[in-house]
């Protein structure tokens, strides 16, 4: 961009890297899209990379190149956040809360409306109370909350998205980085995971990287504030059991029959198997385990999410088919990434 041009409608994007981000920014393909990114540039078609800090004063820009900066933005989204369950606190509530306020102030500066990405798992208030071992997931869910609240209560032009567990592209499966999700279904892949701590009839909420672009994208253009959007798969989220039938199903065509975990109750991996087999593993192993203890957590509720895809022009609402089709091709990206395919499945 040049001093003396605006060229069409401008939007900041943080967190173009990430999940979230890099789907909106290949759909932002009519606006010139500004990333601020923290190391890594990004490429596109009409992308404008400026080197910055959510956590530092004028994102670490200099006082007149931020003026500027507001003075050409359209609309903000804000995607940047740490998501790790086994992070340090400081580290989660730095990028989480204060940098999502200082995005917050940008966008009033800009008077640009603000698409803040959040998530669904905000409503899970008694997960401090479950055992997670060494993870907390409560840590980064309540940096969730004291960002959305910030948002919310400071009566700016800004919308709240939540989505649940996001996985790959719905058709390739492609993502920029592997969830807690994909270890989890990919460890049922392998037959190497013996124990599922949920009841199997409980519902494993996650959504498509490219569904969750669509909501955003799509509250940009129509430019409507004010809302609180839910993307989720709700009601027809599949079952924990129907995800470890996909998953050895897959497990199937790539090698020798997997071994089907068993469905085990929370409380018998803390009083009984954490005790007697976790304690006693290397440390990094105990954390993957943690980790995986956490994901599980947040899926141990009775009632669906909300779902407002009606709400957003241009946005379907997905099925159970539809999601467990893109778990299939969300776990096939996996696998062939991780070398789990033979070469003949490659081919096919």
């Amino acid at each position: 961009m040049t001093p003396t041009s605006k060229p069409g409608p401008v939007v900041l994007l943080t967190g173009a890297s990430g999940v979230v981000g890099q789907a909106v920014l290949e759909r932002l393909t009519d606006r010139t899209v500004v990333c601020l990114t923290h190391s890594k540039p990004v490429t596109g078609p009409r992308v404008v990379n400026v080197r910055g800090d959510l956590t530092r004063p004028y994102f670490g820009l200099d006082r007149a190149a931020y003026e500027d900066l507001a003075d050409r933005v359209d609309a903000v989204v804000h995607c940047a956040a740490i998501t790790g369950f086994s992070v340090d606190p400081d580290l989660t509530n730095e990028l989480n809360v204060r940098g999502s306020s200082a995005v917050l102030a940008f966008a009033r500066r800009a008077s640009a409306p603000l698409q803040h990405v959040s998530t669904a798992f905000v409503s899970r208030q008694d997960l401090a109370r479950e055992g997670c071992g060494g993870a907390r997931p409560e840590i980064y869910l309540d940096s969730k909350r004291t960002a959305e609240r910030a948002v919310l209560d400071s009566g700016a032009a800004a919308n709240i998205i939540r989505p649940s567990v996001v996985i790959g592209d719905t058709v390739t499966g492609r993502i920029s980085q592997f969830q807690g999700l994909h270890a989890i279904a990919g460890a049922i892949l392998r037959g190497a995971l013996p124990m599922l701590p949920l009841p199997p009839e409980t519902r494993i909420d996650f959504v498509p990287q490219d569904l969750v672009a669509e909501v955003i994208v799509g509250l940009v253009r129509a430019g409507t504030t004010g809302g609180e959007y839910w993307v989720t798969g709700g009601e027809a989220a599949p079952t924990a059991g129907r995800i470890v039938e996909l998953a050895l199903e897959l497990g199937r065509r790539f090698g020798p029959e997997p071994h089907a975990p068993r469905f085990v109750s929370a409380d018998m991996v803390e009083r009984l198997i954490r005790p007697v087999f976790i304690e006693s593993l290397p440390k990094a192993q105990q954390r993957r385990f943690d980790d995986m203890l956490a994901m599980t957590a947040l899926f141990r509720t009775a009632e669906p999410f909300r779902s407002d895809y009606p709400l957003v022009p241009g946005v379907r609402r997905p099925g159970t088919g539809d999601l467990e089709d893109a778990f299939t091709a969300s776990m096939l990206h996996y696998a062939r990434v991780k070398g789990l395919v033979r070469p003949r499945e490659v081919a096919a």
